[in-house]
């Protein structure tokens, strides 16, 4: 896993880079309380999981744990961008591959996920050139982050929403 969370480096306006995204993993509940604050980008720590191979595709989990001493939820999905070394993004940020949303609660140390997809280079040979880092804004935030990430997009581009493992 490569880490990123309060340490590393948040670009505020992000809003004209992405489009809001999504996310998958595991939580501590599907249902979140009234009550329970959003989770600011302040309070998790990111990571791009271990790749998994999929029919002609590549699925990249996106992790977010919380790193705060309460609770917080997350809900729909995060934008996410690749970026060039000098922090440009590289094409189009990930499409929602439009799997319902659902708010998922995050106990202190809890992880839930998002999961990027895009296309093998052996089954779609249009790809991007590898980004340096993955960008990331939490759903209901505007503050983007960085992961540091060589990915390579080829063809599709897809995140999915936060949801639980």
């Amino acid at each position: 896993m490569i880490p990123i969370g309060k340490r590393t480096l948040a670009l505020g306006s992000a809003a004209a880079l992405l489009a809001v995204g999504g996310a998958i993993g595991t939580a501590e509940s599907v249902q979140a309380a009234s009550t329970t604050p959003t989770c600011q980008a302040g309070d998790l720590y990111l990571a791009v999981g271990q790749p998994q191979g999929a029919a002609g595709s590549f699925l990249y989990p996106v992790e977010f744990t919380n790193t705060s001493t309460h609770s917080c939820a997350l809900r729909g999905y995060p934008g996410v961008a690749v970026l060039d070394v000098g922090h440009h993004q590289i094409g189009a940020p990930a499409a929602r591959n439009g799997v319902p949303v659902s708010t998922v609660v995050l106990g202190p140390d809890r992880t839930a996920a998002a999961t990027i997809r895009t296309n093998d280079p052996g089954v779609v040979p249009t790809c991007r050139a590898t980004a340096a880092y993955v960008g990331v804004i939490p759903p209901a935030s505007t503050t983007q982050l960085l992961i540091p990430f060589h990915l390579r997009v080829c063809g599709d581009f897809e995140i999915s929403p936060v949801q639980t493992g």
